[in-house]
């Protein structure tokens, strides 16, 4: 190695990006704003993670689904199944 490197005619390269992260421009109402900034000062963190961390848990949750009448039938024949047997395995 040199003892001295000339960085004179040296050139700024681009900055590495962080992987899994994309910059976007985004317009959110002023009151969603407002709301995010709020609860990222009383985390300590930034406005931009938690919205990150909001929208992660969002798509990473899984969805309910809503009942369905076939399904409310099964559960209760099901139930209705086993309160009988329980009432009449006592007798």
């Amino acid at each position: 190695m040199r003892k001295e490197y000339d960085f004179s005619k040296g050139k700024r390269g681009a900055l590495i990006s962080s992987k899994g992260k994309t910059r976007i421009t985004i317009y959110l109402d002023d009151e969603i704003l407002a709301y995010f900034r709020e609860q990222a000062e009383t985390a300590g963190m930034g406005y931009q993670t938690l919205i990150n961390e909001v929208l992660k848990q969002y798509i990473q949750s899984p969805k309910e689904r809503s009942l369905t009448q076939s399904d409310l039938r099964r559960i209760l024949r099901e139930e209705l199944s086993v309160r009988r047997s329980l009432c009449c395995s006592e007798e």
